[in-house]
């Protein structure tokens, strides 16, 4: 698989293709079993992050397409496909609450920073 670095992702893919906007943090490609679906990975602490070592492009963590009829699930490490054992339907649902978990105590976190910093600047009143 290659890369490109772009700013808009273009309308029409090429099937070996990852394209990597990091203006609008978004990793988009076709499925890797051929199914032609667009998969889209959205970079952000709670989602996917990208390394580029100067050649290659890993995406972490695997991409699990379980919303599509394909199921596939797949690593893209230093622009190789690392095709992964096929979920369950259980395993699918606790991979979905350990996501639903990380995204709220991250936000949660933020929230309560922010809350101190206010609480700070207002001597423990907030606005």
């Amino acid at each position: 698989m290659q890369h490109k670095f772009v700013e808009f992702i273009p309308d029409e893919l090429a099937s070996d293709t990852l394209y990597i906007s990091l203006d609008y943090g978004s990793v988009v490609h076709k499925c890797c079993c051929g199914c032609g679906e667009e998969i889209v990975t959205p970079l952000s602490p709670t989602d996917w992050k990208i390394t580029f070592n100067g050649e290659t492009v890993s995406l972490h963590p695997s991409v699990g397409n379980w919303s599509l009829p394909c199921q596939s699930h797949y690593l893209i490490k230093e622009n190789q496909i690392v095709w992964c054992g096929k979920w369950s339907e259980t395993q699918i649902q606790s991979g979905r609450k350990v996501d639903s978990a990380i995204k709220q105590q991250f936000f949660n976190q933020r929230q309560s920073k922010w809350q101190r910093i206010l609480g700070w600047l207002f001597g423990g009143r907030t606005p």
